[in-house]
């Protein structure tokens, strides 16, 4: 339906209704530095087939969003030490969700966050429980995790080869970039679609951004402290998926938040890296369709 703008105080955050009006709210909230683009359509349309009413944002700093290139950033990796903003706090990242709730007109919402987007959801579920039913977190960092502690879950390996990937600054050169880097985190259990990755790459370039390049906006992300509660005051019903062979982080994050969040339910997919494999549709919807409704039993008990 094409995109629409919510506002976060000055900031604009750029987001689409996907489809599935009157069904459960589902807002989707995508990973470091990548815009919307990254949701595979098919993906969206068998949730949207669940009797989801789906709708994905860009977070400030991706995708057609706000972005804050003129304030400093270090290497992403170096940002997760920050202990000072250098341009937002976590608390904005989370509040600029809840934005894009009031834009849709929807009291409350089911969360479902990839990757930085799975850190964030467990933290709007902290600072806005009254808004927040259900968040399904995948291939994410515990929220707890601070300092040096975060490398124990951080697969170094990919950090080093992420920091030596080239992206010519042609369109050409970033779509190379691009599907290589979704080579990269895609599953080995499951064959890789490049036509897919090909795809969604072109879309964001298409707005004019190219958040998985731009180190400067993932340092930035990376970066915003936070200084809001702890997995273990979490009452928001919880799932964690973690793919078992993920190159970016380590199933230990999942069980970290799965042990910190009281009732959370683990899920580990063997064969899983770090992306949504198109095999694995039927059953990631499966288990997010589940999850929602036992949270609605359990408020309704």
């Amino acid at each position: 339906m094409g995109t629409r703008y919510a506002t976060d105080g000055e900031v604009r955050i750029a987001y689409e209704d996907l489809g599935g009006s009157g069904g459960d709210p589902l807002l989707l909230v995508m990973g470091l530095g990548a815009s919307r683009s990254w949701w595979p359509e098919g993906f969206v349309a068998a949730l949207v087939s669940r009797g989801f009413h789906v709708v994905a944002y860009d977070q400030r700093d991706a995708g057609e969003s706000t972005h804050f290139s003129d304030h400093d950033a270090a290497h992403p990796l170096v940002g997760l030490f920050r202990r000072h903003a250098v341009a937002y706090t976590a608390e904005d990242m989370t509040d600029d969700a809840v934005a894009v709730l009031d834009a849709m007109g929807w009291g409350s919402a089911n969360l479902f966050g990839h990757s930085l987007g799975g850190l964030l959801a467990q933290r709007i579920a902290l600072r806005h429980p009254d808004r927040i039913r259900s968040i399904t977190v995948s291939g994410a960092m515990p929220s707890d995790a601070r300092g040096l502690a975060q490398l124990l879950h951080v697969r170094l390996g990919f950090v080093a080869w992420a920091s030596r990937l080239e992206v010519p600054d042609t369109d050409d050169g970033r779509v190379t970039a691009g599907i290589a880097l979704a080579r990269r985190i895609s599953s080995p259990g499951h064959p890789f679609d490049e036509t897919a990755a090909r795809r969604a790459v072109e879309r964001e370039i298409a707005t004019g951004r190219g958040g998985f390049a731009d180190a400067a906006a993932q340092g930035r992300q990376t970066g915003a402290p936070w200084s809001g509660g702890r997995l273990a005051d979490l009452r928001t019903p919880t799932l964690v998926l973690h793919g078992a062979q993920d190159p970016v982080v380590r199933p230990s994050a999942a069980r970290a938040t799965a042990r910190a969040v009281p009732g959370a339910r683990l899920v580990v997919l063997p064969g899983v890296g770090h992306d949504l494999p198109e095999a694995l549709w039927p059953r990631l919807t499966g288990e997010i369709r589940a999850h929602v409704d036992l949270a609605r039993r359990g408020e309704q008990a």
